[in-house]
């Protein structure tokens, strides 16, 4: 990922890093508010989804990393639904610490670091931490949120800031073209969005193989495992169906001879018009 930032994005980022520096009370919550209204706009029809059950609220005594902060009380927070780039752990920092906030989601088990993954919200508002930072471009839709309106939000935040070109997505090369395999291979081990053509759909063993490449073994590949298969058939997406079609896929970039990322959600993979321009579809 790039820190590089256009002039389009330095108003929302300027916005970002006052917070660090309002250090009263009444500084701190009107600087939230502010944050909030800069990208209300934008995502106030997708700013109700994501209010799932209460768990629990807090003070962010710090940063960990990029995604997950620590509350006073000890506990860790992972904010999911989203992947960092550059510039998140910067821009969590100046909008998260020493502020009172509030976790929802569907379920506050541990994961096997600790931490409780969460939907965030400060203050009042009702518009999460992950939309904000998406709609500044400061992080990437990780599509790992089941919940279909909470997901669409979370998208169509990235999408605002795609068109806009905000943060990250001041970055050309921040989306991958599948038929540049060599630029991809290169990301491995990361979390990139391609986007490209399906040249073919087939089946091998156990798992299926979108192809956006003529030589398989080498060009840009999507795997999805048999065990997945029924997730695409629930929610109405027939595999063979986008050969041919443009799509724009999200995930971690594997693979020794050709990049491959292995599709495990349907958010994952998203249907491009025929005549779309690239970059911009929530």
């Amino acid at each position: 990922m790039t820190e590089c930032e256009e002039a389009s994005s330095r108003p929302a980022t300027l916005e970002l890093r006052s917070t660090h520096n309002a250090t009263s009370p009444g500084n701190v919550k009107r600087s939230i508010t502010l944050i909030a209204l800069l990208v209300a706009s934008h995502i106030t029809a997708h700013a109700t989804p994501c209010q799932f059950e209460s768990q629990g609220e807090g003070r962010v005594a710090a940063i960990v990393d990029a995604r997950s902060v620590r509350l006073d009380d000890g506990r860790e927070i992972r904010l999911t639904g989203i992947e960092p780039t550059a510039t998140t752990k910067q821009a969590l920092t100046s909008l998260l610490v020493g502020h009172d906030v509030t976790m929802r989601g569907t379920d506050d088990t541990p994961d096997r670091y600790g931490r409780q993954a969460a939907v965030m919200f400060t203050g009042e508002t009702d518009i999460s931490v992950q939309a904000i930072l998406l709609a500044q471009g400061e992080a990437i839709v990780a599509a790992e949120i089941a919940d279909k309106d909470c997901a669409a939000a979370l998208m169509a935040s990235e999408a605002e800031a795609r068109r806009q070109k905000k943060g990250n997505w001041a970055d050309p090369s921040a989306i991958k073209n599948a038929e540049s395999p060599d630029d991809i291979l290169a990301e491995i081990g990361r979390f990139m969005v391609v986007e490209g053509k399906v040249l073919s759909v087939r089946q091998a063993g156990a798992t299926t193989y979108l192809n956006f490449g003529r030589n398989w073994t080498r060009g840009f590949a999507v795997t999805i495992s048999r065990r997945i298969l029924p997730v695409f058939e629930s929610a109405g997406v027939a595999l063979k169906s986008l050969e041919n079609r443009r799509v724009r896929v999200r995930g971690w970039v594997e693979g020794t001879t050709g990049p491959r990322i292995d599709v495990r959600l349907v958010g994952q993979v998203e249907l491009l018009g025929a005549s779309e321009p690239t970059g911009v579809r929530p």
